[in-house]
């Protein structure tokens, strides 16, 4: 009979300490659900601070590009002239025989009324896809040597691209003809 009274008190004291630590749980995740959601406004108070900045950004922005777009009226009004840019190219031959460098200067480009065209070529970017294609195809065909199937392929690919993107540039004038 004693050891049962002993043994239920025990139990009833571990039931009473069991839920003494779950209200005590149940307070400190209530506790950290709201520092969370103060987290989260806080956050998104810089949010709004960023983007009250962004606006005033934009706003002054704006502003400074009228004012200079009115400098620009100003001084082309008081500039009546129009100017005239005059483009020269000065092409280099090579002869096989003596090595020497002939030099002609011709206006092309103004005559033509063409600009030069900014960016990369077609054969630069033929040359990139080229051998970067080459140098998969190279080390996926190459089963024993990856490494150097990976090269010859990107040298093979480099200068296929390049021959292919030369052509291009030749059809759209950006380089001339031999």
């Amino acid at each position: 009979m004693r050891k049962i009274v002993l043994a239920s008190f025990l139990s009833l004291f571990l039931i009473t300490a069991c839920k003494k630590d779950n209200q005590i749980a149940e307070k400190s995740l209530e506790q950290q659900k709201i520092e969370f959601q103060m987290r989260q406004l806080e956050i998104e108070k810089q949010k709004l601070a960023i983007e009250k900045e962004k606006m005033a950004y934009e706003a002054q922005k704006q502003a400074d590009s009228i004012v200079e777009a009115k400098k620009e009226r100003a001084t082309a009004s008081n500039n009546s002239k129009p100017q005239i840019i005059r483009e020269r190219t000065i092409y280099r031959e090579s002869s096989g025989s003596n090595g020497s460098y002939a030099n002609n200067s011709s206006s092309t480009a103004a005559s033509q009324g063409t600009t030069q065209k900014k960016g990369m070529s077609k054969a630069a970017k033929g040359t990139i896809i080229g051998a970067v294609g080459g140098a998969a195809a190279g080390a996926i065909i190459a089963k024993k040597n990856r490494g150097l199937g990976a090269v010859i392929g990107g040298v093979v690919g480099g200068a296929t691209g390049y021959t292919i993107g030369r052509a291009g540039d030749r059809k759209d004038g950006r380089v001339q003809p031999k």
